[in-house]
């Protein structure tokens, strides 16, 4: 089935509190293998909801949402981090309040992909704990395994 109604743009509230509980992991993920984070948080909303979306379409999403961020987050926000030493708390502030804005746009940007692939309800969830976590880590060379903490939400 395609996607429609079940999940929308309050999914990111969601993911929002899932960053709050993994934000340290989420950052380190980011940082050393590029990790799209709110591509992390939707592998696991869509685990704990028990939907699957097929490996093909996560490097589809990869693809689309690294496109997006290559143009203008991830230089922006290297540029933020260079400037932290030289600005004022306040202008940091409002720094970090700009790329949360983009941050956003990646989120819609995601969000609208995601509303037209094939994304499943699984029937059978006694063994769909990490799948999607699972295709997404993969196209990292990364496995899932090796962060249990992000399981731990799936019992939740």
């Amino acid at each position: 089935m395609t996607l429609s109604s079940p999940i929308d743009h309050s999914l990111w509230l969601d993911c929002d509190a899932l960053y709050m509980e993994h934000r340290t992991l989420c950052l380190q993920l980011q940082d050393n293998h590029q990790l799209n984070v709110n591509l992390l948080l939707l592998a696991l909303w869509l685990d704990k909801h028990h939907y699957i979306l097929p490996k093909p379409q996560w490097h589809e999403l990869q693809q689309d949402s690294r496109n997006w961020e290559e143009k203008l987050l991830l230089p922006y926000r290297q540029f933020r981090r260079r400037s932290k030493v030289l600005l004022e708390t306040d202008e940091y502030q409002q720094m970090l309040k700009l790329e949360l804005m983009l941050e956003r746009k990646s989120q819609a940007i995601i969000l609208k992909a995601l509303q037209s692939m094939q994304v499943k309800q699984q029937t059978d969830t006694t063994n769909s704990n990490c799948g999607n976590l699972s295709h997404y880590l993969a196209l990292f060379d990364l496995d899932s395994r090796d962060y249990p903490s992000l399981h731990s939400q799936d019992s939740q």
